[in-house]
């Protein structure tokens, strides 16, 4: 039988390990949780606010997540089932607000309307065909869609100024769209585990090494940044949350799982501008097409954010190349990475995407005034003057060897010891938006006879439409009621 876990111990202070602080407590309130965090903040590496897109990705705008086949079939399983948990998303952050987990929802999360757009023939019968299957769903039923510059001009004013009249242009719209800074609400949720003495988190604590004992247990060891000093703390269960510098922790530990994975880290960049005369006229986040060989975390897209109580329009991200694994990591972190065991099927995956290698060079290349003319496609009437250039955040692509071969996984991955003692979470977007219903598959990887027997009730309370359908209307209608009350999330 399974035990419950009693002692455990989180690696990286980012938004996936404080939701999974919640879970274990509230199911298990005899649980013992150490979080160590090699940075002397919390929330700063994957989960900060300019490092993340922040769009609350629930596919109401993503276009990357419904894509069309040869035949002109859209396909839009993977929008529904990302819709699906980002509403399991916003009822688990209803009860932190509700519980006083998190006391200023409007710090962290703000209505902003996702609308996608495109131009062309091409582009604007699959945006028409998108939208006429995405409305029909419960999740998308309040989708508006025109293809008349003077309705998406009341929309988003900024992407039709300067467009010639007879331009052939679509868009769709959802006003219950959000912007979600999830370094805010990372941080919100350790001070509400602090505050209620549930949790043990250190930061400027790093960990180096990870040794599974003969009794089960893994031995971590950590040094103390501050001071130089080691320290070795015992888990009967361990997650890694490190973000991009998840593979070189799980490839520490020896499980046998790692050997399949390998990574490959994409860097960003953002074109921002905080002139107040322009933001005022955009209140939205618009998401075009990503261009052939474009990694998901590329897709171009004009954001209204708000970071730190100041406003400002995003454009981008524009792709970087780094041989960190981490913003705040080592150019050695891919080197590290590579061994005799993956090797092979990391250069074989290299040499089956060529175009994302060239698309990744031809980034890399680009000069700010190149990248405005891209901004240039989506906002006419952009200056260069009003923008610069701002640091985003390092993703690592998954690589997973299967059958000899190695295949870019474009996502989250959840790898997991055959014991179930050990889990990392690899990847990247949706990643923070889905962070919930990611710890909760990863509870069922690790613990599948304690979730259908014994946590069951305990996860309805923080979550009540789990093992529920959210497909049907009235489950819907009735949880984002309580979701857009709560998070306050429509004007």
């Amino acid at each position: 039988m399974e035990k419950q876990p009693q002692e455990v111990v989180l690696i990286g202070a980012g938004i996936m390990s404080a939701t999974l602080s919640i879970l274990l407590k509230k199911i298990n309130p005899a649980i013992k949780i150490s979080v160590f965090e090699k940075l002397d903040k919390i929330g700063f590496e994957s989960s900060e606010a300019f490092n993340n897109a922040g769009t609350g990705h629930s596919a109401f705008c993503e276009l990357n997540y419904t894509p069309m086949d040869k035949n002109g079939v859209v396909n839009i399983d993977k929008a529904i089932d990302i819709a699906k948990q980002f509403e399991t998303s916003k009822e688990f952050w209803s009860y932190l607000v509700e519980n006083n987990y998190v006391s200023s929802p409007e710090k962290f999360l703000r209505p902003t309307p996702h609308m996608s757009f495109v131009w062309g023939d091409e582009d604007v019968s699959f945006l028409r065909k998108r939208y006429e299957k995405l409305s029909q769903h419960p999740l998308f039923s309040d989708m508006e869609y025109s293809e008349d510059l003077s309705k998406i001009k009341e929309w988003a004013p900024l992407i039709v100024d300067g467009r010639q009249g007879n331009e052939k242009v679509a868009a769709t719209h959802m006003n219950l769209g959000t912007d979600v800074n999830f370094g805010e609400l990372t941080r919100q949720i350790f001070k509400g585990l602090q505050d209620k003495n549930e949790i043990t988190l250190e930061t400027e604590n790093e960990v180096k090494d990870l040794t599974r004992l003969s009794n089960g247990k893994w031995a971590i060891k950590v040094k103390d940044l501050k001071s130089g000093n080691n320290k070795s703390v015992n888990a009967d269960f361990v997650f890694i949350g490190a973000g991009g510098g998840a593979i070189l922790m799980l490839q520490k530990s020896g499980i046998p799982e790692a050997k399949k994975f390998g990574g490959f880290p994409v860097g960003g960049q953002w074109l921002v501008c905080q002139n107040d005369e322009v933001i005022q006229k955009h209140q939205a986040k618009v998401y075009g097409k990503a261009k052939l060989g474009a990694p998901p975390m590329s897709v171009p897209h004009l954001d209204t954010r708000v970071i730190d109580g100041k406003k400002s329009l995003l454009f981008g991200p524009f792709a970087t190349f780094s041989t960190k694994f981490l913003k705040q990591g080592s150019h050695l972190d891919l080197f590290k990475s590579v061994n005799f065991e993956n090797i092979g099927f990391l250069m074989n995956c290299g040499l089956n995407n060529i175009d994302l290698t060239k698309y990744l060079i031809e980034q890399v290349m680009l000069s700010k005034a190149k990248k405005v003319e891209s901004l240039q496609e989506y906002f006419p009437e952009a200056k260069l003057e009003d923008w610069f250039e701002q640091t985003a955040g390092q993703r690592v692509q998954v690589i997973e060897e299967q059958n000899g071969k190695g295949v870019l996984k474009f996502g989250t991955e959840i790898v997991s010891s055959q014991d179930g003692s050990m889990s990392a979470l690899l990847g990247a977007s949706p990643g923070a938006s889905t962070s919930v219903s990611a710890m909760l598959n990863l509870l069922t990887k690790c613990f599948p006879g304690l979730m259908r027997n014994n946590w069951q009730e305990a996860i309805k309370e923080m979550i009540p439409s789990h093992g529920k359908d959210l497909s049907n209307t009235d489950l819907v209608k009735e949880s984002r009621t309580r979701t857009t009350s709560v998070l306050k999330i429509l004007d």
